[in-house]
């Protein structure tokens, strides 16, 4: 058990100085994450709202999973609900890079950046086959190239490559203009 396992542990059984140190350890980076999909005058208090989720959820936390990766799914729900609550009238949509790899400046632009996203996705193949669900693994869910490993009861090597290959099919539907160098499905 390391020390985020054992902050975690502590907090399940209501220790507000783990949950102090947690917050210490991990809120820096979760905000870096959180002001890419929210504006930043919110990103506190979805931190706030995650670290209240961690202290009502930490009894439910499994060791097989990352602390940081179970923090990040708290936050990212967080972070929609907060979004949600806001209503359609002021929630700001986040600035989605372009397949151009410009910044939209404006949410109706940001907004179909994200549909192009979620289109490309589909290139992948369909939920759960092996090059989407590597991706779904590693990009979606925040998990290292081990634990996804170990999920699909595959090589590293093979996470790798499969990643590899998710990369290039969608930069290929982002970017039609440039060829995609054939690497098969692994």
């Amino acid at each position: 058990m390391d020390e985020d396992d054992a902050l975690i542990a502590a907090v399940a059984e209501g220790d507000d100085t783990a949950l102090r140190e947690l917050f210490g350890r991990h809120a820096p980076w979760l905000a870096g994450r959180l002001r890419a999909v929210l504006p930043a005058a919110d990103v506190e208090d979805v931190l706030q709202e995650t670290f209240l989720a961690v202290w009502r959820g930490a009894r439910g936390f499994r060791l097989e999973g990352s602390v940081g990766g179970w923090l990040w799914g708290i936050a990212r729900r967080q972070a929609a609900a907060w979004l949600r609550r806001r209503g359609p009238a002021e929630v700001l949509l986040p600035a989605v890079e372009a397949a151009d790899g410009r910044d939209p400046g404006d949410p109706a632009e940001a907004a179909l950046s994200a549909a192009e996203v979620a289109d490309a996705v589909k290139v992948l193949g369909p939920e759960g086959s092996a090059v989407r669900e590597v991706w779904r693994l590693m990009y979606v869910e925040d998990r290292t190239v081990a634990e996804v490993a170990e999920l699909m009861g595959v090589a590293e090597g093979t996470v790798k490559s499969r990643a590899h290959r998710a990369r290039q099919l969608l930069r290929a539907a982002l970017r039609p203009h440039e060829p995609v160098p054939d690497g098969g499905d692994r």
